[in-house]
């Protein structure tokens, strides 16, 4: 496999985990719309360093931790929809100034290790993620499995990081743009839409949890 190959083949994964539209993806706009782009590529970020973990454990074969990730799904997807509800929460509760006139807005705009953390701790927390990168790898020709080197397999990393990392900064230029010109009434409207469809996410994952065990409590 030619590294261009690789390079490509791992920011086409990224993209795919990146792009469709979640709670990270919410929260990106939301911030971005809220406190400029930096902030909301910031956030990105951290979703794309969760996504090369994953990518780094199926591409190195790390199959212990494969393992044990799988092991501890249920307690990982019930700290993941916990922590999406709570975000949620505070993110429809969140004052509608975009541009810190108020002391809780300007902290949260200018805290950007708590953006990038809050993003990857919900980008680790969803253990779905692992499993589509081990069929992503699988179909790239069995590099997960141990067949490519680790250099072949470093290079689909990176890659993997740089197409999430080259979403999030598309995505959060494109909505920076409008930035300042978001009003206080129209910003108390994305921060409700979106705390309600990130609190409507993690609702998701607790109430397929509940009904997967108490499936399992009447067999």
């Amino acid at each position: 496999m030619t590294i261009l190959y690789l390079i490509l083949s791992g920011v086409v994964m990224g993209l795919v985990a990146a792009v469709p539209i979640g709670p990270v993806n919410l929260i990106c706009i939301r911030r971005s719309f809220a406190f400029g782009p930096l902030n909301g590529f910031v956030s990105g970020l951290g979703a794309a360093l969760g996504d090369g973990i994953f990518a780094a454990i199926m591409g190195f074969g790390l199959t212990w931790i494969a393992q044990m990730i799988e092991g501890y799904a249920t307690i990982i997807e019930l700290i993941g929809g916990a922590l999406m509800v709570w975000m949620g929460f505070r993110t429809f509760g969140s004052p509608p100034v975009p541009r810190g006139v108020d002391d809780r807005a300007d902290s949260e705009g200018t805290n950007l290790f708590r953006a990038i953390m809050s993003t990857f701790a919900l980008t680790v927390t969803n253990p779905v993620t692992l499993l589509s990168f081990g069929v992503m790898f699988a179909g790239l020709g069995g590099l997960a499995g141990g067949a490519g080197d680790y250099g072949d397999a470093g290079f689909v990393v990176a890659g993997v990081v740089g197409g999430s990392a080259g979403w999030w900064l598309a995505l959060t230029t494109v909505i920076g743009l409008f930035h300042t010109r978001i009003d206080e009434k129209a910003m108390r409207l994305i921060n409700r839409i979106c705390g309600v469809l990130v609190m409507v996410c993690g609702l998701v994952v607790l109430v397929h949890l509940s009904l997967k065990y108490a499936g399992l409590a009447l067999s």
